[in-house]
Protein backbone atom coordinates (compact mmCIF):
# COMPACT_ATOMS: atom_id res chain seq x y z
CA UNK A 1 0.00 0.00 0.00
CA UNK A 2 2.80 2.45 0.95
CA UNK A 3 4.32 1.69 -2.49
CA UNK A 4 1.17 2.81 -4.35
CA UNK A 5 0.83 5.87 -2.50
CA UNK A 6 5.19 6.73 -3.32
CA UNK A 7 4.10 6.32 -7.10
CA UNK A 8 1.36 7.93 -6.96
CA UNK A 9 2.95 10.82 -5.06
CA UNK A 10 5.56 10.64 -7.51
CA UNK A 11 3.69 10.56 -10.39
CA UNK A 12 1.47 13.71 -9.75
CA UNK A 13 4.82 15.52 -8.43
CA UNK A 14 6.38 15.19 -11.96
CA UNK A 15 2.81 16.66 -13.15
CA UNK A 16 3.24 19.79 -11.15
CA UNK A 17 6.60 20.53 -11.86
CA UNK A 18 5.65 20.20 -15.90
CA UNK A 19 2.40 22.72 -15.44
CA UNK A 20 4.28 25.09 -13.91
CA UNK A 21 7.31 25.16 -15.66
CA UNK A 22 5.09 26.11 -19.02
CA UNK A 23 2.73 28.84 -17.26
CA UNK A 24 6.53 30.19 -15.72
CA UNK A 25 8.12 31.00 -19.34
CA UNK A 26 4.70 31.94 -21.05
CA UNK A 27 4.14 35.04 -18.23
CA UNK A 28 7.25 36.27 -18.03
CA UNK A 29 9.40 38.42 -20.32
CA UNK A 30 12.60 37.36 -21.57
CA UNK A 31 15.04 40.53 -20.26
CA UNK A 32 17.91 41.04 -22.86
CA UNK A 33 21.11 42.14 -21.77
CA UNK A 34 23.90 41.86 -24.89
CA UNK A 35 24.41 44.46 -27.69
CA UNK A 36 22.34 44.86 -31.47
CA UNK A 37 19.79 43.36 -32.66
CA UNK A 38 18.84 39.84 -33.58
CA UNK A 39 15.81 38.86 -35.83
CA UNK A 40 14.81 35.64 -35.51
CA UNK A 41 12.75 34.77 -38.98
CA UNK A 42 9.65 32.33 -38.68
CA UNK A 43 10.93 29.07 -38.33
CA UNK A 44 9.43 26.41 -41.23
CA UNK A 45 9.29 23.42 -41.82
CA UNK A 46 11.27 21.67 -44.56
CA UNK A 47 8.47 21.47 -47.76
CA UNK A 48 10.04 18.02 -48.91
CA UNK A 49 10.69 16.31 -45.78
CA UNK A 50 7.68 14.29 -44.01
CA UNK A 51 6.55 14.94 -40.93
CA UNK A 52 3.53 13.73 -38.98
CA UNK A 53 0.38 16.25 -40.12
CA UNK A 54 -0.25 15.81 -36.22
CA UNK A 55 3.38 16.56 -34.91
CA UNK A 56 3.27 20.00 -37.16
CA UNK A 57 -0.46 20.56 -36.07
CA UNK A 58 -0.05 19.76 -31.99
CA UNK A 59 3.35 20.04 -30.59
CA UNK A 60 4.13 23.59 -31.97
CA UNK A 61 7.84 22.78 -32.39
CA UNK A 62 8.43 25.46 -35.02
CA UNK A 63 7.08 27.93 -32.34
CA UNK A 64 8.90 26.33 -29.11
CA UNK A 65 12.26 26.35 -31.51
CA UNK A 66 11.74 30.18 -31.72
CA UNK A 67 11.30 30.84 -28.11
CA UNK A 68 14.11 28.52 -26.77
CA UNK A 69 16.42 30.49 -29.37
CA UNK A 70 15.53 33.65 -27.78
CA UNK A 71 15.90 32.52 -24.60
CA UNK A 72 19.25 31.31 -24.63
CA UNK A 73 20.28 34.52 -27.06
CA UNK A 74 18.79 36.84 -24.62
CA UNK A 75 22.58 37.30 -23.11
CA UNK A 76 23.78 38.35 -26.43
CA UNK A 77 21.93 40.93 -27.81
CA UNK A 78 19.80 44.52 -27.05
CA UNK A 79 16.73 43.41 -28.78
CA UNK A 80 15.62 39.94 -30.55
CA UNK A 81 12.69 40.30 -32.54
CA UNK A 82 10.83 37.67 -33.99
CA UNK A 83 8.04 36.81 -36.30
CA UNK A 84 7.36 39.46 -39.22
CA UNK A 85 9.04 42.23 -36.57
CA UNK A 86 11.56 43.83 -38.82
CA UNK A 87 14.71 45.55 -37.28
CA UNK A 88 17.66 48.09 -38.13
CA UNK A 89 19.45 47.20 -41.44
CA UNK A 90 22.81 46.54 -39.34
CA UNK A 91 20.32 43.29 -37.67
CA UNK A 92 22.05 39.76 -37.10
CA UNK A 93 19.09 37.33 -39.12
CA UNK A 94 18.83 34.07 -37.87
CA UNK A 95 16.84 31.57 -40.58
CA UNK A 96 16.23 27.86 -38.95
CA UNK A 97 14.67 25.46 -40.85
CA UNK A 98 13.21 21.89 -39.21
CA UNK A 99 13.95 19.49 -41.94
CA UNK A 100 13.15 16.21 -40.05
CA UNK A 101 10.95 15.09 -37.40
CA UNK A 102 10.90 11.28 -36.19
CA UNK A 103 8.15 11.11 -33.25
CA UNK A 104 5.78 8.26 -33.94
CA UNK A 105 2.60 8.30 -31.82
CA UNK A 106 2.85 6.42 -28.28
CA UNK A 107 5.76 8.95 -26.68
CA UNK A 108 8.19 6.76 -24.85
CA UNK A 109 6.76 3.63 -25.91
CA UNK A 110 7.36 3.89 -29.54
CA UNK A 111 11.19 4.67 -29.05
CA UNK A 112 13.29 7.66 -29.46
CA UNK A 113 12.21 11.11 -31.04
CA UNK A 114 14.24 13.13 -33.15
CA UNK A 115 14.70 16.42 -34.46
CA UNK A 116 17.06 18.03 -37.47
CA UNK A 117 17.44 21.45 -38.36
CA UNK A 118 19.53 23.26 -40.57
CA UNK A 119 19.86 26.90 -40.80
CA UNK A 120 22.01 30.50 -41.29
CA UNK A 121 23.45 33.85 -39.27
CA UNK A 122 23.96 37.14 -41.85
CA UNK A 123 24.35 40.41 -41.17
CA UNK A 124 24.24 42.91 -43.63
CA UNK A 125 23.58 40.53 -46.23
CA UNK A 126 26.79 38.46 -45.36
CA UNK A 127 26.36 34.91 -44.78
CA UNK A 128 28.59 34.82 -41.06
CA UNK A 129 27.68 30.96 -40.90
CA UNK A 130 25.52 27.85 -41.30
CA UNK A 131 24.89 25.20 -39.22
CA UNK A 132 22.68 21.81 -39.24
CA UNK A 133 21.56 20.45 -35.85
CA UNK A 134 20.33 16.95 -34.73
CA UNK A 135 18.84 16.07 -30.80
CA UNK A 136 17.26 13.18 -29.90
CA UNK A 137 15.21 12.25 -26.64
CA UNK A 138 13.95 9.04 -25.22
CA UNK A 139 11.88 11.46 -22.93
CA UNK A 140 14.18 11.06 -19.60
CA UNK A 141 13.42 10.35 -16.08
CA UNK A 142 9.76 9.25 -16.34
CA UNK A 143 9.76 9.27 -20.03
CA UNK A 144 7.38 6.39 -20.19
CA UNK A 145 4.84 9.21 -18.62
CA UNK A 146 5.44 11.57 -20.90
CA UNK A 147 3.74 12.12 -24.40
CA UNK A 148 5.52 12.63 -28.16
CA UNK A 149 5.21 16.49 -28.39
CA UNK A 150 6.56 16.20 -24.74
CA UNK A 151 9.47 13.94 -25.72
CA UNK A 152 9.70 16.17 -28.74
CA UNK A 153 9.63 19.85 -26.97
CA UNK A 154 13.03 18.52 -24.77
CA UNK A 155 15.02 18.19 -28.17
CA UNK A 156 13.52 21.67 -29.49
CA UNK A 157 14.78 22.99 -26.32
CA UNK A 158 18.23 21.84 -26.13
CA UNK A 159 18.26 22.51 -30.15
CA UNK A 160 17.55 26.16 -29.06
CA UNK A 161 20.60 25.86 -26.93
CA UNK A 162 22.79 24.81 -29.40
CA UNK A 163 22.09 27.21 -31.35
CA UNK A 164 22.38 30.24 -29.37
CA UNK A 165 25.32 29.03 -28.46
CA UNK A 166 27.03 28.57 -32.00
CA UNK A 167 25.66 32.07 -32.63
CA UNK A 168 28.97 33.50 -30.12
CA UNK A 169 30.61 32.27 -32.32
CA UNK A 170 28.89 31.56 -36.01
CA UNK A 171 31.04 29.05 -38.40
CA UNK A 172 30.23 27.90 -41.35
CA UNK A 173 28.95 24.25 -42.30
CA UNK A 174 28.71 23.74 -38.68
CA UNK A 175 27.51 20.17 -37.08
CA UNK A 176 25.54 20.78 -33.62
CA UNK A 177 24.18 18.40 -31.12
CA UNK A 178 23.75 14.80 -31.50
CA UNK A 179 25.63 14.84 -35.42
Amino acid sequence: MKLTYLVLSVFLLGLSGCASQGSKSASQPIQTSGTGTLIIKPIAFKDESYIRGAVKEECNLDGKLSQFIKENAARQYADILTDSETGPADAKVLTVTIDEVQGAAGGAWSGPKIVTITGSLTENGKELGDFKARRYSGGGMFGAYKGTCAILGRCVKTLGRDVAEWMTHPTAKAVLGDL
